[in-house]
């Protein structure tokens, strides 16, 4: 059970310290927005110099109200913040918005003073909002204390920036949505990004959850919140492309960015991540729409060769698949098209809509049935039969403007009114159509997006009304679907737990890592630490040859030489450390069993702590060519076998798992196996900064660790 934020939602009682009749100061805007709501609660204005304000009397100070007061909203200037807080516990406060700012944002004094005030609150068993926040609305309960206003609907959007706010509302308007909460999570000082996730998630008027955010706090919580929300969260972040601050000394920690630690985040908690607020518009009216699978099966429909090709690709480009139907679909697709109409998928009318516009209707019904087809995209002209304006528009869509250009062969020309000729029966089919589509998704519902060159037309308002998303631009509409059959609509996400802590690592030495690995059943060849030849010798008759020598002590072992192969017996062996140490000098050497390379596939596994995040996996190709080929995917760690082979599974390089060229495919349950118990291990020593072993040798019969290194913090 999270924190009870019912003061800060639905207080009994309001006061805005700092209201004012001034326009420019921000005590004006949360004034005139706390009196829009007068008879649900009492909304008292403090002002130091009592009078007026906004045409009521003003308290000079919260005492002067003589009574309670559950919510106070402070804007003030800086230096007079405390006081006004204490004042407010003072009265009763149970919640506290802090608009004012100069804390933490400010330096490190500015967070001392941060930290003091939010210890007082929190003593006083109150929760304070910000500061440095522009405030809060929940449309639900009537509570208005932000400068802008939200319209009402189903979205609760939380944001570190105004401005992206008022943005998102504006954008979010076209597709008919709106909010249920508002907050701008200012500098989270005591009400944090993860309370309000955990409380929104049981708001029952709320949908989808919206967050913009640049500082997470503690990234983990939040992505543990969203994973347990039980309703779409969507999260733009800003800052993905910063590179980890600490010197990375693994290929782990020099291939992971922030980027890629976020993203794993959101795909291991089933958070929809987005990259610009037109995307997070488009994800969010996708989520608040028709139905969700887990299937990426897309059939494309449209009405123009070169619609369907373009929509194609975009689908695919938001990681849908576009596979070719089966005859079976097809036979019942061309039972209702003409013989020009190509069935495959995409599947085209090529031309038969200007016929008989219920063609639409027909093809998206057979689609809907179709087994093999999780979702439609249905691209091009439909809606321009209806359209009133003869042109392009933002409209249920955004992200087009103007009108068609006038070429190509797909669609009828326009009339001299400026709509489609013989326009009037065709819009009345085409609206016919839209209905009949309603009923079909209604009957058989999958996901169903539309784009349209002419979204705003009454047709594609038919479709909007029936839960279709219509966009204008294609790329919108193939990121739409791709939310709808996002993999998170087929359960919840369940992040694993962190282990726990064991016994702190002393020994960073490699064969102190390997020996770590090794309690955790992390298989390694025979190996031996020495520092002279009277050790090699031992070395080599405590196991059978062929022999590895390794430089100990260098970041590169390869890359300086430091690493000798299939040294055939003693006296190769001791003929390359003679060689070794006249050039690198290393102080040790580790002398190991030369593993079998024969048909096996060299991967690398390491555990990056994110200061936000904590353990974060990177798992992919390995060897040398690890930083020079880059195909590798993240995950928050400790990673599950199960979830490891997928890791593996979706490389760009996979099909080398699987055997090529008459190799024969390597174990990768073995690999996965191995994956977890180094993860696993490596989220359980809280001092480590990077673990990593690189190569771990697959072979068609198990896998094998060669190599390993560990950084502590």
């Amino acid at each position: 059970m999270g924190r009870d934020l019912t003061a800060l939602f639905d207080p009994g009682s309001v006061a805005v310290v700092g209201a004012s009749d001034d326009p420019a100061k921000y005590g004006h805007a949360v004034a005139s927005q706390a009196l829009r709501a007068p008879g649900r609660r009492p909304v008292h204005l403090v002002n130091r110099r009592g009078g007026t304000v906004l045409g009521r009397t003003a308290a000079p100070s919260l005492a002067a109200i003589g009574e309670p007061v559950e919510l106070v909203v402070i804007s003030v200037p800086g230096a007079g913040f405390e006081a006004a807080v204490d004042d407010a516990l003072a009265c009763g406060a149970r919640a506290i918005v802090g608009i004012t700012a100069g804390f933490a944002e400010a330096g490190p004094e500015g967070l001392v003073r941060q930290r003091a005030v939010a210890a007082r609150v929190r003593a006083a068993g109150a929760v304070l909002v910000g500061p440095n926040c522009l405030g809060i609305a929940d449309n639900t309960t009537e509570l208005y204390l932000a400068s802008d206003r939200f319209a009402p609907g189903g979205i609760a959007l939380l944001s570190q920036s105004g401005n992206l706010a008022l943005e998102l509302q504006l954008r979010a308007a076209p597709h008919g949505l709106g909010f249920s909460r508002f907050v701008s999570l200012g500098n989270q000082a005591d009400v944090t990004l993860v309370d309000l996730v955990e409380d929104c998630a049981r708001h029952e008027a709320t949908a989808a959850i919206a967050v913009y955010a640049e500082d997470f706090g503690d990234g983990r919580a939040f992505a543990r919140a969203a994973a347990a929300a039980g309703k779409p969260v969507v999260l733009l972040s800003a800052g993905r492309g910063a590179a980890s601050a600490r010197s990375a000394q693994s290929h782990t920690g020099a291939l992971t960015t922030s980027a890629d630690v976020v993203a794993a985040a959101c795909r291991d908690a089933g958070v929809e991540l987005v990259h610009t607020p037109r995307e997070m518009t488009v994800v969010l009216a996708a989520l608040s729409a028709g139905p969700r699978t887990s299937g990426r099966r897309t059939a494309v429909f449209t009405d123009g060769g070169g619609h369907g090709a373009i929509a194609a690709d975009a689908a695919e480009d938001a990681g849908l698949d576009v596979p070719e139907l089966g005859e079976r679909a097809q036979a019942r697709l061309r039972a209702v098209l003409w013989e020009q109409s190509a069935v495959g998928n995409p599947v085209d009318l090529a031309g038969m809509g200007e016929q008989n516009p219920h063609s639409y209707a027909d093809t998206i019904a057979e689609l809907l049935a179709a087994d093999e087809v999780d979702a439609v995209l249905m691209t091009g002209y439909f809606g321009g039969y209806a359209a009133s304006d003869g042109g392009l528009g933002g409209g249920l869509g955004g992200g087009a403007a103007g009108g068609p250009d006038g070429g190509g062969d797909d669609r009828p020309h326009d009339g001299p009114d400026g709509g489609p000729d013989g326009g009037s029966a065709l819009a009345q089919g085409e609206q016919r159509a839209a209905r009949a589509i309603a009923a079909h998704l209604a009957a058989a519902p999958k996901p169903l997006v539309a784009q349209s060159m002419y979204p705003r037309s009454p047709s594609c308002r038919i479709l909007a009304a029936a839960g279709v998303p219509v966009f204008a631009a294609t790329e919108d509409a193939a990121r739409a679907l791709a939310a709808m059959t996002a993999r998170g609509a087929a359960g919840a996400p369940a992040l694993p737990a962190l282990p726990e802590p064991a016994e702190p690592l002393r020994d960073t030495g490699y064969h102190g890592v390997r020996a770590l690995l090794d309690s955790a059943g992390v298989p390694f060849p025979p190996a031996r630490e020495i520092t002279d030849e009277a050790g090699l010798l031992a070395a080599a008759r405590e196991f059978e040859g062929p022999y590895v020598l390794k430089a100990l002590h260098l970041l590169h072992k390869s890359d300086a030489g430091g690493v000798a192969l299939r040294l055939a017996d003693a006296d190769a062996l001791l003929a390359a450390h003679r060689d070794m140490r006249a050039r690198l000098g290393a102080p040790s050497y580790s002398v190991e069993a030369m593993a079998d390379l024969t048909d096996g596939v060299e991967l690398i596994v390491g555990v990056n702590r994110d200061p936000r995040f904590g353990p974060v996996a990177m798992v992919g190709l390995g060897g040398v060519l690890t930083e020079t080929l880059r195909d590798v995917a993240f995950a928050l760690a400790p990673v599950p076998a199960r979830r490891a082979e997928q890791l593996l599974r979706g490389l760009r390089t996979a099909a080398l798992l699987g055997g090529v060229r008459g190799r024969p495919a390597v174990d990768v349950a073995a690999a996965a196996a191995v994956i977890e118990r180094v993860t696993t291990l490596a989220a359980a020593h809280p001092e480590i900064a990077e673990l990593e072993v690189n190569p771990l040798l697959v072979r068609p019969d198990g896998a094998v660790a060669l190599d390993a290194r560990a950084v502590l913090l």
